[in-house]
């Protein structure tokens, strides 16, 4: 398994089937609601190059970085929580040691949240 410069599995090599034609994600129901959201963090961030290129005050700049800081945590926090309620949840339901391994990824994942 090959991880990122952040510590992320490749998206090639993830366990459990993680990606695939036939796999439904826990947020496919908010797929739509997540995209918009993104584009709003984009927008965010997008703000910033804006700040930086017009000589905007320190300060200023910081407090929009630590808006769209808290904006990616929040949405990362929503799809963590749909994670646990659709894919733990359903190798819950399966058995097996499917559930140990969706366990750990899921620790995994939450100690790369608490880590930034």
């Amino acid at each position: 398994m090959t991880t990122t410069e952040a510590g992320a599995t490749a998206p090639s090599e993830r366990p459990l089937g993680g990606t695939g034609e036939n796999v439904t994600h826990g947020y496919h129901k908010q797929k739509d609601e997540h995209l918009k959201r993104l584009r709003r963090i984009e927008g965010q961030i997008r703000g910033l190059q804006r700040m930086v290129d017009e000589d905007v005050y320190c300060i200023d700049i910081l407090t929009q970085v630590s808006a769209s800081t808290k904006a990616l945590q929040s949405f990362a926090l929503q799809l963590l929580e749909e994670h646990l309620r659709h894919c733990v949840a359903d190798a819950a339901v399966k058995g097996g040691s499917e559930i140990d391994a969706k366990v750990e990824e899921a620790t995994k994942a939450i100690g790369r949240l608490l880590r930034t």
